[in-house]
């Protein structure tokens, strides 16, 4: 009796073999501290502040929006 060989088994053993989550689901444990360290850190330059906040929150925007992308582009397949 052979394993089912579909994409999502296969994808299931590589993670059980790493033994670790993928680096792109800890990429919001970098950014979510910084974005209140960005506002306490630059209260006395406001441009810079808020530009740089809005930068770092687009990107995580970004990031959310292609790990969501890439759960749709796996369940299409």
């Amino acid at each position: 009796m052979a394993p089912p060989s579909g994409p999502s088994n296969q994808e299931d053993a590589v993670r059980r073999q790493k033994g670790r989550a993928p680096f792109k689901f800890l990429v919001p444990l970098i950014y979510a501290p910084a974005l209140p360290l960005i506002r306490l850190s630059l209260r006395h330059r406001p441009v810079l502040r808020d530009r740089l906040f809005t930068a770092v929150l687009a990107g995580a925007f970004a990031h959310g929006f292609y790990l969501v992308t890439d759960l749709y582009d796996i369940e299409s397949k």
